[in-house]
């Protein structure tokens, strides 16, 4: 085994080069949509560096497990330990009861290095409820931790094995990290993002390159030039051209790790290598991982606690912020902590696992709070409680398939159900709302949704391979059915993602579809999206004593937006296609409305709770 002991300053500048882009993504920043990847290229720098420790180590007997995590805990806790419990604090001082149950939940699981299995099972990276929580990027450490608990014993059990056979091994493994990435690359559920089986190759990359015989030695300029000026086109490439629809990690994350791993090989001696190795890139490289630490709690909290993602000024205040608390944890807590004069091994376990065990305590103390609802007034917590007015069943059904034993998601009377909602999430709320309607009637309605998949007959996407298949499914199944005499369509219909060029086709298709099949077809048109979560900015409204002045969007923006459906209403009405115009519910004057008889309309930003829902039905029966 082999790598070099020398300290190389390109590293630091390719440090920089993984943690500005995802700073510059994360604040919202133009130009910067695939600056996620920057994550994968620290994966890659961790392998390399941390592999060649272990490998120059075992070659001169000189490893040893009780260094080798004296020097992680060195390097990782103390930073970590205090960023924790600041954002503890802020989110009891700031989060609402529905968003700061999670915290200390999310806390321990950190302290466990099992963030990355905590978050896999409650959210997505890039929306939603993931931009309320503050530990979310603690997810990449605990892959790292995980990495590093098999790894060195990994090696240790190659040390005696010929270099070409321990590449081998190091190299199927990897291999087989890869094959689990791809395979799982496509599915919705986050597995392939969170979980090291599918991230351990971007390590192994990196592993690889410090197992090489020959890294760092100088390489001819013919191919050393070239080879890193194509690393850093890969780099910035990936940076500038995946976005959130990307289908990533998987066979897309091959680009920027493939840009980092020749970075490493053959930036030194090199244009790119003197670029990277500039003062301002190795600064930012030394603080990168504070740096790391530190941008995603300051965006969140100055986020929630505005009701607005971040913009101008702002953006600019909290990234500047965000470099002046890194400076700050770098120079104050990373650097003492890694001197060894100061902190001998004995001190430094002792200090972690006290730092750990108080932190945990902590955050076991605040369980039992749930929420904590007693921190807000009842006027407060009675519009944020609107996150919890949803569907019985939205669990159960937030995907529920044609064919399948579905009974949960037949609502209404216990009956045989004669109508059928066809939609994405958009539906779930306003099935149980015309289950509801139906009841009385002694009627029933089957939900057939299917999350971010719109009810549109060969509508396709490469983040859900399966939305496709699952329309043509509920199609079948509603032709094959003739108790099911009515259909309803239901879609986040505002969404920029559904109106697109064709989508109008697809939708006039499928209504064609189901009316050659003798159904009766009822369109639920768009609901207005807002700007910001509405239960939280009803009940900082509420905090302020300014309900009364809360407004929503302008009816003029979601005209525009959704103009490309509501110009055909006309049209379908003709075609005897029954229209729901949540608008009618929804507008209250020159606004879109936020709250229905004194309730959230809204659980998050686009999303109606059941009294939004219930009133958007109730509405369409009154002018029906």
């Amino acid at each position: 085994m082999t790598s070099s002991t020398q300290y190389r300053r390109d590293i630091d500048g390719l440090r920089a080069l993984a943690i500005l882009p995802v700073l510059a993504f994360h604040a919202k920043l133009p130009g910067f949509s695939g600056g996620f990847v920057g994550v994968d290229i620290f994966f890659v720098i961790s392998g390399f560096l941390i592999t060649g420790i272990i490998a120059r180590e075992i070659d001169s007997d000189a490893f040893s497990l009780g260094r080798f995590y004296e020097r992680r805990a060195r390097r990782i806790l103390p930073a970590l330990l205090v960023m924790m419990s600041v954002c503890l604090g802020l989110a009891a001082w700031l989060y609402l009861p529905a968003d700061f149950e999670a915290v200390p939940r999310s806390a321990l699981m950190t302290l466990a290095f099992l963030a990355n299995v905590w978050f896999f099972t409650q959210t997505g990276y890039f929306g939603g409820p993931a931009e309320a929580m503050p530990l979310l990027h603690c997810w990449s450490l605990a892959v790292e931790e995980q990495f590093y608990v098999v790894f060195p014993a990994l090696l240790w059990l190659l040390a005696k094995a010929p270099a070409n056979k321990r590449l081998a091994a190091v190299a199927a493994i990897a291999c087989a990290s890869f094959a689990i990435a791809v395979w799982k690359q496509a599915d919705t559920d986050g597995f392939a993002f969170y979980l090291l089986p599918a991230r351990a190759w971007e390590l192994m990359a990196g592993s690889l390159l410090a197992l090489l015989p020959g890294v760092p030695s100088a390489k001819p300029a013919r191919i050393a030039g070239p080879a890193s000026l194509a690393g850093l086109a890969l780099i910035v490439w990936a940076v500038a051209t995946f976005d959130r629809a990307t289908v990533f990690p998987g066979a897309n994350a091959l680009i920027p790790v493939l840009g980092a791993v020749l970075l490493i090989r053959f930036a030194p001696g090199t244009l790119v290598g003197r670029l990277l190795s500039t003062q301002p890139l190795v600064f930012v490289g030394l603080i990168s991982y504070s740096l790391y630490l530190w941008h995603w709690p300051l965006i969140v909290f100055a986020e929630y606690a505005s009701d607005a993602p971040l913009s101008g000024p702002r953006q600019a205040a909290v990234v500047l912020a965000s470099f002046l608390v890194a400076w700050a944890s770098w120079r104050f807590v990373e650097r003492p902590f890694r001197s060894s004069a100061r902190f001998d091994q004995r001190r430094i376990f002792i200090l972690s696992g006290a730092g750990m065990g108080a932190l945990g305590a902590v955050s076991l103390g605040l369980l039992p709070l749930g929420g904590w609802p007693s921190r807000f007034p009842e006027s407060v917590t009675r519009m944020a409680d609107a996150v919890n007015d949803i569907s019985p069943v939205r669990g159960k059904c937030i995907i529920a398939e044609a064919g399948a034993d579905n009974k949960a998601c037949n609502l209404g009377a216990a009956v045989a159900p004669t109508a059928l909602l066809w939609g994405d999430s958009h539906g779930v709320e306003l099935a149980w709302a015309l289950g509801q309607s139906l009841a009385p009637q002694n009627r029933a309605l089957a939900q057939r949704t299917r999350a971010s998949c719109p009810p549109l007959v060969g509508y396709a996407t490469e983040t859900d391979p399966d939305c496709a298949r699952h329309n043509l499914r509920t199609l079948d199944h509603v032709i094959a059915s003739p108790q099911i005499r009515t259909v309803y369509l239901a879609a986040f219909w505002a969404s920029p993602t559904y109106g697109q060029p064709g989508t109008l086709a697809l939708l006039d298709d499928t209504i064609r579809r189901l009316q050659a099949a003798g159904k009766a077809v009822t369109l639920i048109g768009p609901v207005p999206p807002q700007p910001f979560d509405v239960p939280r900015h009803l009940a900082h409204a509420a905090a302020r004593n300014a309900l009364d002045t809360a407004k929503g969007a302008p009816l003029a923006d979601y005209r525009r937006e959704t103009d490309w459906i509501t110009a055909h209403y006309a049209r379908w009405l003709q075609q005897r296609v029954t229209i729901i115009d949540p608008v009618k519910a929804l507008a209250e004057g020159q606004n879109s409305r936020l709250l229905v008889d004194g309730k959230p309309a809204y659980f998050d930003s686009h999303h109606l709770t059941l009294a939004g829902a219930s009133a958007v039905i109730a509405a369409h029966s009154r002018h029906d």
